[in-house]
């Protein structure tokens, strides 16, 4: 059924060539660099390769923090490049019965407390979480404010060149640069190896861009990321790139994704399906809310199942579901690719942390 349902939607193959031939295990990391390539010209635009150092202050800690179970600290990190220097926080919780927990790195809304990220119950399920609130790194002001952070630091051209890069591309890089800062200074206290970039909304699209560069990353969760990130915009039911303009949002992407809007959506040069592919062979979960009309968690479902055959080209089991569709409670987590559907609206809620963190223990439990 799964198989007739997806070759209906005829999306394009993450494992075609882009002359048309099959790729192979071998010719894995040329077809990388082919996505990268047009994900970075038509989406996303190009990350600027430009060497930081990265060094990292703990302006504040405490050890008394969630009953006296969890160091908490607020860190200062610096990116130091030849035009100068630019300082973003994080704050950084530690279990502390844990001997070199994995971590979370969550890209985060608002500081927290927060109503997205459940810290004592995650850190009592032994994960330390890095939390890194977006705006810190580029303001999301819309409508083309580029007067701040990041931005600012590497400047943007006004008007933007077609493939310069977005706040998307700004976010992930500022992720990279925390993971740069836990695997140079705190590889005694965590497991560096074991370090999983998560984000709900936009923010999840800025965790599968992270992914999708960053090899490092051990996991990438998606929560409810929707057109740009999990979810095709082929046959999408979901958001439309008209959406985005009409909302400002168009600065999260390049200039380029806006050429595709209206009957172009459907015949874009490339497919969402890269993104989530480019993860491969590292461990990918994609989360859904069946009433989430915005996100269109079916097309997140047929996405991931498209993308899973990267996974299959390189000896690993992607994702691994019944023949049918998902519905409300379905949690698939046997292979590298883990999808769950869940019942209610557009959220990150204790329930898709519960299933995102049964996943990892499962996959550390048998040594991944």
């Amino acid at each position: 059924m799964l198989k007739e349902l997806l070759k209906e939607r005829d999306y394009l193959s993450p494992v075609l060539m882009s002359d048309g031939t099959a790729a192979s295990s071998d010719s894995w990391q040329k077809r990388r660099r082919e996505m990268l390539e047009l994900l970075s010209r038509h989406s996303y635009g190009y990350t600027p390769d430009i060497p930081c150092q990265v060094f990292g202050k703990v302006a504040e800690h405490s050890g008394i923090s969630y009953a006296g179970k969890v160091t908490e600290e607020k860190i200062e990190i610096t990116l130091e490049c030849g035009m100068g220097s630019f300082t973003f926080p994080i704050m950084l919780y530690i279990p502390k019965r844990v001997k070199k927990p994995p971590v979370f790195l969550h890209l985060a809304f608002r500081p927290v407390a927060d109503r997205y990220i459940p810290l004592e119950e995650i850190c009592d399920n032994g994960f330390a979480v890095a939390v890194l609130v977006y705006t810190d790194a580029v303001n999301d002001n819309h409508y083309m404010d580029f007067n701040d952070g990041i931005a600012k630091f590497f400047g943007v051209t006004h008007p933007r060149a077609e493939t310069e890069w977005g706040k998307i591309g700004m976010w992930a890089y500022a992720a990279s640069r925390v993971m740069d800062y836990l695997v140079s200074f705190r590889y005694d206290e965590l497991d560096i190896n074991r370090v999983c970039v998560i984000g709900h909304s936009r923010l999840g699209k800025t965790a599968l861009w992270a992914g999708a560069q960053d090899e490092r990353f051990w996991c990438t969760v998606s929560n409810n990321s929707g057109y740009g990130g999990a979810a095709s915009s082929k046959c999408g039911k979901g958001e439309r790139i008209d959406d985005f303009i009409r909302l400002g949002s168009d600065e999260w992407f390049c200039e380029n994704f806006k050429k595709y809007k209206g009957e172009l959506e459907d015949k874009k040069p490339y497919d969402q399906a890269f993104l989530t592919a480019l993860i491969a062979p590292r461990l990918l979960c994609v989360g859904s809310a069946a009433e989430d009309r915005g996100a269109d968690p079916i097309g997140e479902f047929f996405t991931t199942l498209n993308a899973s055959s990267a996974w299959e080209l390189l000896g690993e089991r992607g994702l691994v579901c019944p023949d049918r569709l998902p519905t409300p409670g379905d949690f698939f987590p046997d292979g590298k690719v883990c999808y769950h559907l869940r019942a209610g609206r557009h959220f990150l809620s204790r329930e898709d942390w519960n299933f995102y963190m049964r996943f990892l223990k499962e996959k550390i439990s048998l040594g991944y």
